[in-house]
């Protein structure tokens, strides 16, 4: 089955970029959550996502943030700590509009706060948009 214009089903994991073999960090992990989604997350990279107990080095993380979550700025910078330095961090926020909403300012400030930037936002499942945060290039 082929990605979805809303980005539900098969191929939506791998619209984050995680590739096979890959470690992937989930934090935030609820009743809410997109278990389609997870479920090719995991299929894409072969791997069981880890969870925020995890110590070893990841490849990439991947967190459910809702408004009522606590401090974003804390959930980045638990997700840094075992994170390659190339590794992407994902945040997932309820699209605008569902219980739980996150505004894009709101996790904007959170990643320039824990020395990240946003690069990219899309919707990645019926309920949940993924926006894509990175680190600052050296002197930048």
């Amino acid at each position: 089955m082929a990605s979805t214009a809303d980005g539900s089903g098969t191929g939506a994991g791998s619209r984050l970029g995680f590739t096979e073999g890959q470690v992937v960090q989930e934090l935030g992990y609820d009743d809410d959550v997109d278990a389609a989604l997870r479920a090719d997350l995991q299929d894409g990279s072969g791997v069981e996502l880890v969870d925020e107990d995890y110590d070893d080095v990841t490849d990439g993380a991947i967190i459910w943030f809702r408004s009522d979550d606590g401090d974003l700025t804390d959930a980045l910078v638990d997700a840094m700590t075992v994170l390659d330095d190339s590794g992407p961090i994902w945040v997932l926020s309820p699209k605008a509009g569902r219980p739980g909403h996150v505004p894009h300012s709101d996790i904007q400030e959170a990643a320039t706060t824990s020395g990240l930037h946003a690069m990219t936002t899309f919707a990645i499942a019926p309920d949940w948009s993924a926006t894509r945060l990175g680190t600052r290039g050296r002197g930048k």
